[in-house]
């Protein structure tokens, strides 16, 4: 294969992997009923006019499966960060206990967690979607390198044969990706 080909080839597999990192980002933020830092830990706090992710100033920890406890470093924050968890759509009751926040995970019923898988594998569908998008770029790039006589047919069929397994394998990682965190949601 040449040069030119090998990087088509490479810049569609490291964007392909770009897509699945976002999903499997947006995947994190998604409430199972479990307690998790990822839960809390991009809201946005306007701390002393600049606006900062709350783990940018605190700690946040989980001690079981349904509790998050926020430690800010400036116990200044404690009621700035309250207001901006009251305000959230995550549906919390933060309560402040000395210089922390305590945050009890109430379970989700059933029909929330339908809800919730609904909105996790449309964010694994536009993933794929992505990822084809990705496919459909690269094999035009690819025929265009042979209308152009840059490449030959073979190695034109060869490399397109190439971008499809990657498409494949990424496609098939989101597939598991998603079987996971849908059994995540629904588990009680």
């Amino acid at each position: 294969m040449n040069e030119n080909l090998k990087s088509v080839v490479k810049d569609v597999e490291k964007r392909m992997k770009q897509a699945i990192n976002v999903a499997r980002e947006e995947l994190s933020h998604v409430r199972t009923g479990r307690a998790s830092p990822a839960l809390v830990e991009d809201l946005e706090i306007d701390y002393y006019g600049t606006i900062m992710k709350l783990k940018q100033i605190a700690s946040i920890t989980t001690p079981d499966a349904r509790t998050i406890i926020i430690q800010p470093w400036d116990k200044n924050a404690l009621s700035l960060i309250e207001k901006v968890i009251w305000k959230s759509d995550l549906g919390f009751n933060p309560q402040v206990e000395g210089g922390a926040i305590r945050i009890i995970i109430p379970p989700l019923t059933e029909e929330r967690r339908r809800e919730i898988a609904k909105m996790a594998k449309k964010w694994i569908e536009e993933a794929k979607v992505a990822i084809r998008n990705l496919r459909r770029e690269a094999n035009e790039e690819i025929k265009k390198m042979e209308k152009g006589g840059e490449i030959s047919e073979d190695d034109s069929e060869r490399a397109q044969a190439e971008v499809q397994k990657l498409t494949d394998e990424h496609i098939n990682e989101l597939d598991s990706l998603w079987e996971k965190k849908e059994k995540e949601i629904m588990t009680v």
